[in-house]
C-alpha cells in the first residue's frame, strides 16, 4: 500500500511576498484544515517511525507520515498543537548544531531568520510522543563532502541526539533532498533504519527505505493540490 509522507518546513504566517522560499512557509490555519481534510478522509497521522511498518507491509491501515524538516520553532508553537488535537503524530528532523539556534545555512540564499527548536522544547515533543530525526549536524550538502566528513555529519548527529533526549533515533532526512548511493550507505552503517529524500511520491514497500520519497506541501497549495499529494504519485 502507497504512504504519503508529507514534508512541512514552517508554520508560520509567511514573509513578504519577495522573500525567497516563501512557499515553504505554511500559514498555521492552512495546516490547520489539511490535517482536518486527513482526518476526514480517514487517514491516521503517523510518525514515520510508527509508519515504517505500513511501508513495509507489515501492517495494514489508511496512514500519513506527517514530518517537518528543521525543527522550526514555529511548528512547535503552531503544529504541535494542532497534531495533539487530531491525536496525530511526526517526525520533527533535526539540524542538530542549531538547537536552540537558528536556520544559519540559509543566510547566504536570503531566506528570512527562523528560530530553531530549544532541547527543552525536543524534550516536550518526544514526551508527547512524537518522533525526532536527525538532519545532520549542520544542514550540508552530503554530496559535496569528503566521506569521513559525511559519514560524521550523520552518525555523530544520530549519537548526540540520542545522548540529548535519552532516546533512540531511527529516521534521517538528507538536507536539500540531496543524496547519492553512497551517503544511503552511510546512513545505513551508522544505524538509522530509514531515510528520506525530497523526490515526489508516496512510498511503497518496494522503495529503498533509505531513499524514501515525499510530497513537499507548500504556501499555496489548494485543497485538490493537497488531496492529490495524499491519494496519487
Amino acid at each position: 500500500m502507497a504512504v504519503p509522507i508529507l514534508l512541512y518546513h514552517q508554520i508560520a504566517v509567511p514573509p513578504s511576498g519577495r522573500t525567497p522560499f516563501r512557499s515553504m512557509v505554511v500559514d498555521p490555519e492552512a495546516f490547520y484544515r489539511q490535517m482536518e481534510w486527513l482526518k476526514r478522509l480517514g487517514f491516521q497521522g503517523l510518525s514515520l517511525r510508527e509508519a515504517l511498518p505500513y511501508i513495509e507491509g507489515a501492517k495494514r491501515g489508511k496512514v500519513a507520515a506527517i514530518t517537518f524538516d528543521d525543527s522550526y520553532e514555529n511548528v512547535y508553537d503552531n503544529a504541535l498543537p494542532v497534531l495533539q488535537e487530531f491525536g496525530f503524530t511526526a517526525t520533527n528532523f533535526v539540524v542538530v548544531n542549531q538547537i536552540g539556534g537558528s536556520n544559519a545555512w540559509d543566510a547566504p540564499n536570503g531566506v528570512a531568520w527562523a528560530p530553531c527548536m530549544s532541547l527543552e522544547q525536543l524534550r516536550d515533543w518526544v514526551d508527547l510522543g512524537h518522533e525526532v530525526g536527525s538532519h545532520t549536524l549542520d544542514h550540508v550538502h552530503l554530496p559535496d563532502l569528503a566521506v569521513e566528513e559525511a559519514r560524521k555529519q550523520i552518525l555523530q548527529s544520530r549519537a548526540l541526539l540520542e545522548e540529548l533526549l535519552d532516546e533512540v533515533v531511527s529516521s534521517f532526512c538528507f538536507p536539500y533532498g540531496d543524496e547519492t548511493p553512497l551517503d544511503r550507505v552511510l546512513a545505513y552503517e551508522a544505524g538509522y533504519r530509514v531515510a528520506t529524500t525530497t523526490r515526489r511520491g508516496r512510498a511503497r514497500q518496494a522503495d529503498d527505505p533509505f531513499g524514501l520519497p515525499r510530497a513537499t506541501v507548500r504556501r499555496n497549495d489548494s485543497w485538490v493540490h493537497f488531496l492529490k499529494k495524499c491519494l496519487a504519485g
